[in-house]
Order: structure tokens, then C-alpha cells, then sequence
């Protein structure tokens, strides 16, 4: 049994009392409501795929330039994975996701208004900084409010949200267009992450002892270690080194997942000539896959983590055989021009690609429970700085190409790496910091 540190080191995983997850308990409503962030914000940052060759069609844009656009999104969002993380430690989930959701609001509804392409990056940047600071304070919300075991299950639940929305954006998307044009459908989309915030800042509070509505039964097990009147400085020199390595496997995970979000509608589109719905249509059935993946990925780690007690068996063996059978599955899509077989792989790939999600995320909240919200901004950056890169290269490799299948062998590589770099991580060696210490 390992024991909660009170600066920040490790928390008891086996033998603690379980909280409820019922929805119905105020815990599993701030999970419900967790679900329906990573929901939306998903859906407000990969509407932009799907509307990609109507919005390359009004603005007279090149592969090049819309893949620069998809990857503006990523230089606030990086920055902000540290920036926002830490945020989230200092000032609370509360106030943190409630201003987040209103950048997000904002930005969305006037990528609707743009006329060109210095516009429409201009509005990606303001929802990278809206989303940057999302999942590190959605991180350190449920490190508070969720018992230890069952952190792999609320990072796979929370993601296969996120997946949801991947799925849902396509034919979301393309109803709106139909509709009401694409610009249209941003506003709609806009709204809804406004009426997010209004309820989260309205339910949600920062330490669950001050819920109006929570129970004895339901404090119990909680990691409550300390009041927000007393918060130590973070130790970034402690804390860096230690979720470094873990920044590289998401950055080799988040190349790939990039390469979704950003190109696999247009892929569809452009590679095997269907037309708008047809497309969404086979998009929404990759990313329907990411959904069970993300799920079954945390009940495994933390089934795992139950039988044995074994953090290293229960995160990084679930993690490294994702990426590896990523990595198995993606190589027929550069070997074969056949739409049935290219759509069952792809979305075989994405599958154990994001069996991934859960147990990485929890692996910061593993190593420093106290600092989740820091510890998983520096890990969540190596996937910002992917999504920097991943987007604007396979546009341009396209262009100088002329190949759709080219630019899936650097994501091949760097699955294989991500494994490899995964079966090294520790989240069974606890940040200690001694007391004061910053």
C-alpha cells in the first residue's frame, strides 16, 4: 500500500475506501460534467477537419496553408499545456475551465466570420489557448474528487468523450453545412460551450468538503491533502525530469492522433474521391473505434493495477502495446489502395492508439498527485508540440507529393518509438518533496 505524501509525493491505490461514481452522487456528476467538456472542446477543435475542403474552396487556401492552420491551433495549446496546468494548481479547476470555456466559446463562433487565412489562424490560436489549459485542470479536478483507483477509468472515460465528439463531429458538421453553411455551424457549435461554462462555474467547487450537496460516504477516499489556503510552490526542478520521458510518448502518441484530428476526413475525401457525407461517414466510424479504446484502456490499467498492485504492469504495458499495435496496423494503409481494407485498418490503429489515452494521463497523477495539474501540463506538452508539427508536415508532404499515403510512414517510426520509450517510464517511484520545498 503506498501512502499519500502530504507535499506531493505518492497516494494509497490499494486497500482505500471507494467513492461512489454513480452518476447521481455529486462526484459522478462532476465526472459527468468533466465528460461533457472534453466532449465539447473536442468537437470546437476538429469541426475545422471535416469543413476543411469547403473552407480550402471560399478561402483559396493550398494543403500547405490548411495544414499550417490546423497546427496554429497547437502553439498557444502547447504553451498553455504548462502555463494552463499550473494555473489549474494555483487557482483552482473552477474559475480555470469556466474562463477556458468562454475563450473556447468566442473563438469558435467568429472562425465563422473569417475571410482569409490570416483569420482563420488567428481564431485557432485563441482556441489553442481556450483548450491549452482544459486537460491539466480537468486532470487535477479529478485528482480531488476521484479516489486513486479509479483514476485510469476517469482519464479513459473522460478521453472516450473526447472520441465521441470525434466521432459525432463528421455528420455533425456536415448536417450543419447542409443547413446552414459551415461558417453557421461554428456559431451553433460556439453556444454550445457556452452554456458548458455557465453550468460548470455554477455546480462545480475546488475542494469537495465545500459542495453544499456532498457526503461523509462520499469524502471518503478522496485524496483531500490539503486546503486551497495552503498551497506549496511547485517544484518544476523536482517535477521536470521526472515527466520528461513520459512529454516523449506523447509526443510520439500525439503525432498520430494529430494526423486523425487534422487529415482523415480530407483523406477520405481527396484519396478515394467520396464526396462530403460519405467521407464524415467513414471518419465517424475510424473515431468511433478511439471511443472503445479509450475506455477499455483505463479499465484495464486499473484492473490491472487492482490484481497485481503493479503501476509499471498496469500503465506502461498498456501503454507500449497500444502504440505497438498501432504501429501493426497502420502499415497495410501505405501498402494498399482499397477503401474497405484502408478504413478497417485505420480504425483498428486508432483502437489500440488510444488504448493509450488513460493509463498516460494517469501516470502524472501516479508520480505527483499534488502537482496533477503541473505534472500533466509538462507531459501533455510533447503532444502540443506534435500537434505543431504532425498537421503542417503531412500538408506540405502532400503537396510536394502528390501522395495521401506518404505522410502516414513518419506516424509508422514514431508509434514504434513511442513503445519502445514507454516500457522505460516510472510511475512507480513517487515525487517526494520535502516539506517547504519549491
Amino acid at each position: 500500500m503506498r501512502s499519500l505524501d502530504p507535499i506531493g509525493g505518492s497516494i494509497s491505490v490499494v486497500g482505500a475506501p471507494a467513492a461512489r461514481l454513480g452518476w447521481q452522487s455529486v462526484a459522478g456528476r462532476v465526472l459527468l460534467l468533466l465528460c461533457l467538456m472534453y466532449l465539447i472542446f473536442y468537437v470546437d477543435r476538429v469541426n475545422i477537419s471535416t469543413a476543411a475542403p469547403l473552407i480550402k474552396r471560399d478561402l483559396g487556401l493550398s494543403n500547405t496553408a490548411l495544414g499550417f492552420a490546423f497546427s496554429a491551433f497547437a502553439y498557444p495549446y502547447a504553451l498553455f499545456q504548462l502555463i494552463g496546468g499550473w494555473l489549474g494548481d494555483r487557482f483552482g479547476p473552477r474559475w480555470t475551465l469556466g474562463i477556458s470555456g468562454l475563450i473556447v466559446c468566442i473563438s469558435t463562433a467568429l472562425t465563422g466570420a473569417v475571410g482569409g487565412l490570416a483569420a482563420l489562424v488567428a481564431v485557432r490560436v485563441a482556441l489553442g489557448f481556450g483548450e491549452g489549459a482544459a486537460f491539466p485542470t480537468a486532470t487535477r479536478a479529478m485528482t480531488t474528487w476521484l479516489p486513486a483507483s479509479r483514476w485510469g477509468f476517469a482519464q479513459g472515460i473522460t478521453h472516450s468523450a473526447s472520441r465521441i465528439g470525434n466521432a459525432l463531429t463528421p455528420p455533425l458538421i456536415a448536417w450543419l453545412i447542409m443547413v446552414l453553411s459551415w461558417r453557421g455551424s461554428f456559431v451553433v457549435l460556439g453556444a454550445a460551450s457556452l452554456v458548458w461554462m455557465t453550468v460548470w462555474v455554477w455546480f462545480f467547487r475546488d475542494d469537495p468538503r465545500t459542495h453544499p450537496k456532498m457526503t461523509a460516504a462520499e469524502l471518503e477516499g478522496l485524496a483531500l491533502t490539503r486546503s486551497r489556503a495552503a498551497r506549496p510552490k511547485v517544484p518544476w526542478l523536482r517535477l521536470a525530469p521526472r515527466i520528461l520521458p513520459v512529454t516523449a510518448v506523447d509526443f510520439c502518441y500525439g503525432w498520430t492522433l494529430w494526423l486523425f484530428l487534422s487529415w482523415i476526413p480530407s483523406f477520405f475525401f481527396h484519396n478515394f474521391h467520396l464526396n462530403l457525407a460519405h467521407s464524415a461517414l467513414f471518419s465517424s466510424g475510424v473515431f468511433l473505434s478511439g471511443v472503445v479504446g479509450d475506455t477499455l484502456g483505463g479499465v484495464v490499467s486499473d484492473r490491472i493495477l487492482k490484481l497485481t498492485g503493479n503501476l509499471r504492469r498496469a500503465r506502461c504495458g498498456v501503454i507500449a502495446g497500444g502504440l505497438f499495435g498501432g504501429f501493426l496496423f497502420m502499415i497495410p494503409v501505405v501498402l494498399v489502395h482499397d477503401l474497405a481494407v484502408v478504413a478497417v485498418c485505420l480504425s483498428l490503429a486508432f483502437f489500440c492508439v488510444e488504448l493509450v489515452v488513460a493509463p498516460i494521463w494517469a501516470v502524472p497523477m501516479d508520480i505527483a498527485p499534488a502537482y496533477a495539474g503541473s505534472a500533466s501540463g509538462i507531459m501533455n506538452f510533447g503532444f502540443g508540440i506534435a500537434g505543431i508539427i504532425s498537421p503542417f508536415v503531412f500538408g506540405y508532404v502532400i503537396d510536394v507529393t502528390g501522395s495521401w499515403t506518404v505522410p502516414f510512414l513518419a506516424s509508422i517510426g514514431l508509434l514504434l518509438v513511442g513503445a519502445a520509450l514507454a516500457l522505460r517510464l516510472r510511475p512507480d517511484q513517487p515525487l517526494l518533496v520535502p516539506s517547504g520545498a519549491g
